[in-house]
């Protein structure tokens, strides 16, 4: 069995649809599996030994540029990959008209399916032009967390009941893929940052979680201009804080998976160090915690909720106890 996934972006989101590679196999161990991702989260997918052929879309580049005819031609390259492999199934787990575009250029053999979402989650950008793409639409509760999603589309459309914890494929951390750049001492990393404002949790209370943590290090990474300010004022008043530098994208990655505390509010590097099974605190200030919780291990906790930010005391005292059970 030969099966395609579309799910192109966001990190958090990309992220969120690797446990359906997991569930596939386990129930149909000699299928291949390929994926179409945004150019930027290649190294995402790429961490998964299970995913065969990775298809980089660049819509985010190429839309800068669509005059040039070196871009036309990239694009042309893109489908004419793609095209060059025949599916048994094809899921498009995102619902926008870009991903039905890509379901509908790939090619399936004679009785293959394309499968796609019948509606959107609450919140969601779902496009519901993206079902003219699809052969079947798999409904879904408007209210169904995003790992569960690719899940369960997968599942109504292989034959099999989504019945066991999300398995993102992930490896575990080793001393010998410690960047140099991180502590050789345990620490935390506090993922701060977040593009949209009403989901930051107050500096006051980063500053109180980073002195009830200490002498622990405490890591603050970066990912624009506003966070890398944020990130040295609120160095200034912890202690053994340190600012990083700006990191790519699996630097960022390597910061969670080797964390002996991740604290963060809703973001994508927040919910990988949750996958990485890190002992994690997810604050939600300002979206549902139903949505993207870490709900599959006992070393996440959820604190907070849509308009209702945890205090510093609740996140300290749940810091303290995953610290508490490290080995």
């Amino acid at each position: 069995m030969k099966i395609l996934l579309v799910r192109v972006s966001s990190l958090g989101d990309v992220l969120h649809n690797l446990p359906m590679v997991a569930d596939i196999l386990r129930r149909h161990p000699g299928a291949t599996i390929d994926w179409v991702v945004e150019e930027g989260y290649v190294s995402l997918v790429r961490l998964n030994p299970h995913v065969r052929k990775i298809f980089p879309w660049a819509l985010r580049r190429w839309r800068k540029s669509l005059g040039k005819a070196a871009t036309r031609a990239e694009i042309k390259a893109f489908f004419r990959n793609l095209r060059e492999e025949e599916y048994d199934y094809v899921f498009d787990t995102q619902g926008l008209l870009k991903t039905g575009v890509i379901m509908g250029a790939a090619r399936v053999r004679k009785g293959g399916k394309k499968v796609g979402l019948a509606n959107g989650s609450e919140g969601s950008g779902y496009e519901g032009v993206s079902r003219i793409f699809h052969t079947d639409s798999i409904p879904l509760d408007p209210r169904t967390h995003a790992v569960a999603r690719g899940r369960m589309v997968a599942g109504a459309a292989l034959g099999y009941a989504v019945d066991s914890a999300p398995d993102f494929g992930l490896p575990a951390p080793r001393a010998d893929s410690r960047p140099a750049f991180l502590p050789a001492e345990d620490y935390a990393v506090f993922f701060h940052g977040t593009a949209r404002a009403a989901k930051k949790w107050a500096d006051a209370n980063w500053i109180a979680l980073g002195h009830a943590l200490a002498p622990l290090p405490v890591l603050l990474p970066w990912g624009s201009a506003q966070e890398h300010e944020d990130a040295q004022a609120l160095a200034a008043h912890i202690p053994n804080a340190r600012v990083l530098p700006k990191l790519s994208m699996m630097d960022a990655v390597a910061v969670a998976q080797h964390a002996a505390l991740a604290v963060g509010v809703d973001t994508g590097l927040t919910h990988i160090a949750a996958a990485f099974v890190r002992p994690t605190v997810e604050i939600y200030c300002d979206s549902p915690k139903w949505k993207t919780e870490g709900n599959w291990s006992g070393r996440i906790v959820n604190l907070g909720d849509l308009g209702s930010p945890p205090s510093s005391d609740e996140v300290i005292a749940a810091a303290r106890r995953l610290l508490e059970q490290r080995p």
